[in-house]
């Protein structure tokens, strides 16, 4: 492959400028027909579905999904919610990460390093609901912080990664 640049992830196959592309074409628009996206890769349709099959497998795909307007469906606010546990044991690190999984509101979570354990983005119909919400997180017997910020204006929010 003469010319073309291959990128290689631990136990995955390697990716090139064409992979990329189609990675980059599929964050942008999952919802392009194949021959579309093809057309962008510079290549035919059947390798390109090959390679898109191919990407899947490898887990560089994780899924399609639809952007959707929060509050146009009711939710009206997203904050995040800085979340510190009483320890750091694995148990209870994997319980409280099993109960943000558990709870639709909760569109996020990550563990963290500094200034607490987790970051949680959730999103609630209204400030009640917000309430509501950040009483049940300082309510559990394994959280021993919240600290919560309410989104004002979100000017840039991407999917993916930059490819």
């Amino acid at each position: 492959m003469a010319g073309r640049t291959r990128t290689q992830i631990s136990g995955a196959p390697m990716l090139d400028s064409i992979d990329r592309r189609i990675l980059a074409e599929l964050q942008a628009d999952g919802r392009m027909t194949n021959v579309e996206l093809a057309r962008r890769a510079g290549i035919s349709a059947p390798p390109c579905l090959r390679r898109v099959r191919r990407l899947e497998e490898a887990g560089y795909i994780h899924g399609y999904h639809a952007e959707t307007d929060p509050p146009k469906l009711g939710w009206q606010i997203t904050f995040f919610a800085i979340v510190g546990l009483e320890s750091q044991k694995e148990s209870v690190l994997s319980g409280f990460e099993a109960l943000a999984a558990s709870w639709p509101e909760v569109r996020e979570c990550h563990m963290i390093r500094g200034g607490g354990d987790f970051l949680l983005r959730l999103v609630a119909r209204d400030t009640a609901h917000e309430n509501e919400l950040t009483q049940k997180l300082t309510g559990l017997t394994t959280v021993s912080k919240v600290q919560t910020l309410q989104t004002i204006r979100t000017s840039r929010d991407l999917a993916g990664v930059p490819l």
